[in-house]
C-alpha cells in the first residue's frame, strides 16, 4: 500500500517508517523537521515536510494515500503550554482525518495513548478502578495531552459514522528502546516501588511498530482501540503482591495472564489484531537495571 506516516522522526514515527517499509509498503515520510537536498540512500522512504496542523498541508500530504500511520504529537503535556499541546495534537489529527476521508483513504492508524483514562498527569489525582487496565476501563482525562488523544479516538468514531473508513486507534505504553531502557526502566527493575501511573507497563518500540503494521494491514471494521503493552511488568515483580503493597485495595485485582503480568492487559490486541510481542526489558537489561554489556 501506499501509506503515509506522519510524526515521521519521533521515536515512534521512525520505528513504523521502517517496519512498514520493510513488510514492503510504499512510505511517505512527513514530520516538521526542515529536509535536505540529498540524495536518497536505498530504500529510503520520500519525505515530506508538514504542519499538520494547517488543513492545506494536511490534505497535500494525505492525497494518494491509502493508509495513513498518524503518528505526530508533542508527546506529553509537561514541556510546553497547555492550549499549544491541545491545540497542536487535536487539531492535526482532525486535519490529517478529515483528509482522509475526503480522499476516501479506507484505512487510518490513529497513535492514541495509555494516559487516556486520565490518571497519568492529572491534577487531582486519582488511581485506575482495576488492573490490568482494559480498553474498558473507564476514561477521566483532566490534562491537555489525555484530552487530545480522547477526542482524537472520538473523532475515529465519527469518521466511521460518516464514511467507510476504518480506524484503529493505538495507546502505546511508555515507549522504550536501545537508548533509553536503563535511564526509564532501570529504577523500576530495582525498586518496585517506582511503579509509576502505568503499573510498571512499558512497550518495545518494535514490538509497537509490528503492532502498527498489523493496524494498517488489517480490514476490521469500524473503530477499534487497542492497549498495545508488554505482557511482563518492568522487573519481572509479581504484580499482584506489588499491587498489594504499594496500593492495598484501593486497585481491584482482575485475573492474570502470567504472575510477572503488566498493569496493561494486551489481550484485545492479542485477539483480534494477531499482535505478539517480541522483545522484553530483559532483552536490554540485567537482573539490576544495568544495560546488559555484549
Amino acid at each position: 500500500m501506499r501509506v503515509v506516516v506522519t510524526g515521521a522522526h519521533g521515536k515512534v514515527g521512525r520505528a513504523a517508517v521502517s517496519a512498514l517499509a520493510a513488510a514492503g509498503h510504499e512510505v511517505t515520510a512527513t514530520d516538521l523537521t526542515r529536509p535536505v537536498w540529498e540524495r536518497r540512500e536505498p530504500g529510503e522512504p520520500r519525505y515530506v515536510q508538514a504542519d499538520l496542523t494547517d488543513a492545506g498541508q494536511a490534505f497535500a500530504v494525505v492525497r494518494e494515500a491509502e493508509a495513513v500511520v498518524h503518528a505526530a504529537a508533542i508527546p506529553d503535556p509537561t514541556a510546553n503550554a497547555p492550549q499549544v499541546v491541545f491545540q497542536n495534537n487535536l487539531m492535526a489529527t482532525f486535519n490529517v482525518l478529515e483528509a482522509a476521508v475526503r480522499f476516501g483513504v479506507p484505512r487510518f492508524v490513529n497513535i492514541s495513548s495509555e494516559t487516556v483514562p486520565g490518571f497519568f498527569f492529572a491534577e487531582r489525582s486519582f488511581l485506575p478502578d482495576y488492573a490490568p487496565v482494559d480498553e474498558e476501563h473507564p476514561t477521566r482525562p483532566q490534562d491537555p495531552y489525555a484530552l487530545a488523544k480522547h477526542f482524537g479516538e472520538q473523532l475515529m468514531d465519527a469518521a466511521v459514522r460518516r464514511s467507510d473508513i476504518r480506524c484503529i486507534s493505538l495507546r502505546p505504553s511508555w515507549v522504550q528502546h536501545e537508548g533509553n531502557y536503563e535511564r526509564n526502566l532501570g529504577p523500576q527493575v530495582r525498586d518496585s516501588s517506582q511503579a509509576g501511573a502505568g503499573l510498571w507497563s512499558y512497550i518495545d518500540v518494535y514490538d509497537l511498530a509490528d503492532a502498527i503494521v498489523l493496524a494498517a494491514e488489517s480490514d476490521l471494521p469500524g473503530h477499534e482501540v487497542f492497549y498495545i503493552a508488554s505482557p511482563d511488568n518492568a522487573g519481572g515483580h509479581d504484580f499482584a503482591a506489588m499491587l498489594h503493597r504499594y496500593f492495598g485495595d484501593r486497585i481491584e485485582l482482575r485475573p492474570l495472564a502470567r504472575p510477572d503480568a503488566s498493569g496493561i492487559s494486551c489481550a484485545k490486541a492479542h485477539r483480534l489484531l494477531g499482535w505478539a510481542p517480541k522483545r522484553s526489558w530483559r532483552d536490554y537489561l540485567d537482573e539490576n537495571g544495568r544495560t546488559r554489556q555484549g
